[in-house]
């Protein structure tokens, strides 16, 4: 899921990532680690929460760059005027 969070459906795909990897790091956890897949359930839940911080960077200058743009369009005359 991790990977497939990555690459078709960002949003979907990393918030599954993390949800499975966390139940199966549990169900690890509770059979006295005979089953096995620690670092596997470890890598899903990486690219998962990796992905999902990415994501919301990019949705934040997404919505930051306009307005900034918009900014220095509006008053760009007397921030140049203001720096020494």
């Amino acid at each position: 899921m991790g990977i497939l969070g990555w690459t078709l459906i960002p949003i979907v795909g990393a918030i599954i990532a993390v949800i499975t990897g966390h139940i199966a790091k549990k169900d690890i956890r509770q059979s006295n680690e005979l089953l096995g897949g620690d670092g596997i359930a470890t890598a899903g839940l990486i690219l998962g929460y990796s992905n999902l911080v990415l994501g919301l960077c990019a949705c934040l200058a997404l919505l930051l760059f306009p307005a900034l743009l918009a900014g220095v369009w509006t008053f760009g005359d007397k921030i140049f005027i203001a720096i020494p």
